[in-house]
């Protein structure tokens, strides 16, 4: 018999994960946390759009507003790089206070489409994460190839993105818009089988694999809100 014709070690997506006692429990954190926060961004956007004085502070200070900016993106980089040395509050208030300055500077939304599009697309959004999540956990193909070609495609929208910024082509913001679609929905199944596949193996319910479901929530709350985002410029309708 020859054992070279054998794969001594079997990857994840040759045999069944053997999921830890802690697993169910994390992957209910995931979701959890990522709802929270979900409903947190919107009730700050909603909030923030229905007052006058909190949006006129923001669209007319350019200090606050590139600092709200700023600040976002150092809390987003801050969790997802040094979540090993962070304590689970300091990055559960760090995740917190992402969600709130994300909803105020997407209040800005409620003043640029109607609230009845808003809410047809927000369910639409909900739909198509919802069923990409369910087939990232329960498909046994790996998606890591596809995984890395969305990455590289995302950097491109990023690239794109800022170009049409000095270009003002509408007709580049529209395909920047349906290829921010695609790459979202593809990100989202992929990220949903990483994210079951990080919590398989976590030991137990203990502060390490909560800081990982913790990021796992963060991971598919960018997913849904950049989902979201493009989504609403293909199908929202804009007030007159």
């Amino acid at each position: 018999m020859n054992y070279n014709d054998f794969q001594l070690g079997a990857t994840a997506h040759d045999r069944e994960l053997s999921l830890s006692a802690a697993f169910p429990v994390l992957m209910r954190k995931v979701y959890v946390w990522m709802t929270l926060a979900l409903v947190l961004t919107g009730v700050t956007a909603y909030g923030v759009a229905t007052s006058p004085g909190i949006m006129m502070a923001i669209a007319t200070n350019k200090i606050l507003f590139f600092g709200l900016i700023i600040a976002e993106l150092a809390l987003v980089f801050g969790v997802s790089a040094a979540i090993n040395r962070l304590s689970l509050a300091t990055a559960t208030l760090m995740f917190v206070a992402y969600s709130v300055i994300n909803g105020a500077l997407l209040s800005f939304l409620f003043l640029a489409y109607t609230m009845s599009s808003i809410t047809s697309v927000f369910f639409i959004t909900a739909g198509t994460f919802a069923a990409m999540a369910f087939f990232g956990y329960t498909t046994k193909k790996d998606l890591t190839s596809i995984g890395k070609m969305l990455f590289m495609a995302l950097i491109g929208i990023i690239i794109a993105t800022v170009v049409n910024m000095f270009v003002g082509s509408t007709g580049l913001e529209m395909i920047i818009s349906y290829v921010g679609v695609l790459i979202f929905v593809g990100l989202t199944a992929y990220d949903s089988q990483k994210i079951k596949e990080m919590l398989a193996v976590a030991g137990d319910q203990g502060e390490a694999g909560q800081k990982l479901a913790l990021l796992g929530a963060l991971t598919l709350y960018l997913d849904f809100i950049n989902l979201f985002i493009y989504l609403l410029r293909i199908f929202g309708q804009r007030r007159d």
